[in-house]
């Protein structure tokens, strides 16, 4: 993670700013070894590694009608689909919305996109029509607003519909990247804070010498405690909450190793919480 400060890269819309990073790296990320964007279309059964690990969770989805809040490229959306749901992607960049329909297409998956921001989903999607809301990893961290996004997982939800998130825990978001004595600092804000914090990052979390010209990005981190209380307060049950020691990603470069996809601290991985797996489900 870099520095960051709020002064120094101010705009008047955080969505303007984080929208012109995530459109240029479409390109970069369905070229990715990590995507494994062609393994989608040479194998029908093919799952991406984020939703192989959540199965277990999961349990089955067939013949739900389900939403994806903050799709990217499609590939986790198109994976619930191989698993038997209907669904919908939403994702704020048009790039990304376009290499998520060419997918669909392309494998013949039952999924549609469509590009909205998060806060608007349930303008452009309709009111209780879901069966299943779905969030990957890496997706809360974008938006401002916890409690509003919780309204809106309520929004498109049907009475007895369900919500899955799996997300890197907020603890890890705290956390400066390793030194050389590999000790681990809290350095960055657990709780949510009105100001964004401002990261200026030349790379993305994949393989690729690709240099980017839009660097900057707004960024929320959001304590669990906001989280499930944004849930209740909109009127869900929380069904679940496991924590993990583990995610899909080089989190701590120096620090970690990687067994079956995920990444663990190499020195006592109990220490830390890396990821969590909510549930949740709107009662009435």
């Amino acid at each position: 993670m870099a520095d960051y400060g709020v002064a120094d890269y101010r705009v008047a819309d955080y969505r303007d700013v984080n929208r012109a990073n995530w459109d240029e790296r479409v390109p970069a990320h369905l070229a990715s070894p990590e995507y494994a964007v062609e393994r989608f279309y040479r194998d029908p059964g093919f799952l991406s590694g984020v939703v192989r690990f959540d199965v277990p969770l999961l349990g089955s989805v067939a013949g739900l009608r389900g939403v994806h809040l903050q799709c990217h490229i499609g590939t986790d959306t198109v994976s619930l689909s191989r698993l038997g749901a209907s669904m919908t992607g939403v994702d704020f960049s048009g790039p990304a919305i376009a290499a998520a329909r060419e997918l669909a297409a392309g494998t013949g998956a039952d999924a549609t996109f469509v590009q909205s921001d998060v806060y608007g989903a349930v303008d452009v999607l309709g009111s209780g029509g879901f069966d299943l809301v779905y969030t990957g990893i890496g997706a809360l961290g974008w938006l401002p607003d916890i409690r509003r996004w919780g309204q809106v997982v309520a929004g498109l939800l049907r009475p007895g519909g369900r919500l899955f998130i799996r997300e890197g825990h907020p603890m890890l978001w705290t956390l400066a990247d390793p030194g050389d004595d590999g000790l681990l600092v809290v350095r960055y804000p657990y709780f949510e804070l009105a100001e964004p914090q401002v990261w200026d990052e030349g790379g993305t979390y994949v393989t690729t010498e690709t240099v980017f010209e839009h660097t900057v990005t707004h960024e929320w981190n959001h304590g669990l405690g906001e989280i499930v209380t944004a849930l209740l307060d909109a009127g869900l049950t929380v069904t679940g909450l496991t924590e993990h020691n583990s995610v899909p990603w080089n989190a701590l470069p120096g620090v970690m190793t990687e067994s079956g996809g995920e990444w663990r601290l190499t020195d006592n991985p109990a220490r830390l919480p890396c990821s969590y797996t909510l549930r949740a489900v709107r009662v009435s």
